[in-house]
């Protein structure tokens, strides 16, 4: 019996510790995370859920606020490299006010960058993997403010199907028995850490098209619910809006 429990605990935690990777850090500066658990390297697996907005427990807090001026670059640091193929996505969303605490609730996100996938001799490449380092340039129009910058990372390395789950009969030593639901077990990956940032100088530009997270993807979305193994796709495009200009 002891022997059970123990190989449940190994199926219930080995996916949360293989390969995964988080988005530490920001211009090599100091804690401008707006979540308390942005030092968490386990994915968000469900779209329709609030952590798609900036990682698992979307509980805003008051933390520092990075200044950077619009153009500048800004980059995260990221400590295990990014270990599956996917495309990396960048957005930003301007706060009313302070940017401390606040919950990016609506249509305020819009896609300031991203990186799919490259195609050549019939092989399928994602120029993100393997990266320490991930940069984006801020844009240089948008207005003078209070933003968050979220970069994602969506790992496609075991999307085939949307699971809606199954139930794992877990049996404890009085034997006891529970139901535990595991939900999304093939479905995408998404790595997400949000920054708090103050931008100075730049324009009067009204970015769009805005989006929402949650709202924003679908589990079924081309550019996430993809085969990337076999036959080897020949395109490839990213889920969410078009990419702001700027």
């Amino acid at each position: 019996m002891k022997l059970f429990s123990a190989l449940v605990c190994v199926v219930l935690t080995a996916q949360e510790v293989f390969a995964h990777y988080r988005f530490l850090g920001i211009n090599g500066s100091g804690d401008y995370q707006q979540y308390d658990n942005y030092y968490s390297n386990g994915p968000v697996t469900n779209v329709a859920s609030s952590d798609i907005a900036c990682n698992l427990g979307a509980i805003a807090r008051t933390t520092g606020t990075l200044t950077v001026a619009a153009g500048s670059t800004a980059t995260f640091n990221v400590p295990n490299g990014i270990s599956h193929p996917g495309p990396l996505l960048w957005y930003m969303a301007k706060a009313p006010g302070s940017v401390n605490g606040w919950n990016p609730s609506g249509n305020v996100w819009f896609k300031i960058a991203q990186t799919g996938a490259t195609f050549s001799g019939g092989a399928m490449s994602w120029p993100s993997s393997g990266l320490s380092t991930v940069s984006v340039r801020i844009p240089s129009s948008i207005s003078a403010g209070e933003y968050l910058l979220r970069v994602e990372h969506i790992a496609v390395h075991g999307v085939q199907v949307v699971s809606k789950g199954f139930y794992l009969i877990v049996v404890y030593s009085n034997y006891v028995l529970r139901f535990l639901h595991i939900a999304n077990s093939l479905g995408a990956q998404f790595y997400i850490s949000c920054a708090q940032l103050k931008v100075t100088g730049g324009g009067s530009a009204s970015p769009s098209p805005l989006v929402a997270f949650p709202g924003a993807y679908k589990a079924t979305d081309p550019g996430i619910l993809i085969n990337i193994y076999y036959p080897v796709p020949t395109s490839y495009t990213p889920p969410g809006p078009a990419v702001w200009s700027g």
